[in-house]
């Protein structure tokens, strides 16, 4: 199997890190799915940072 970039990694992150920010918006921060895709916008932003992204743009949730 073909390993991926650097910049398929980031672009693939970045996509994930909106789409996920975005549904955290239409969810009432008090929910267990709230919650949950709290844990995986952590995830992303250490991801992201590690690889050189700067989050502070990207970043809408702000948490």
């Amino acid at each position: 199997m073909e390993e991926m970039n650097n910049q398929e990694t980031i672009k693939i992150c970045v996509e994930e890190f909106s789409r996920l920010q975005e549904w955290m918006g239409m969810t009432e921060k008090e929910t267990p799915l709230y919650k949950s895709m709290k844990v995986r916008y952590r995830d992303l932003k250490v991801i992201l940072s590690a690889l050189g992204v700067n989050v502070t743009e990207l970043d809408t949730i702000k948490e």
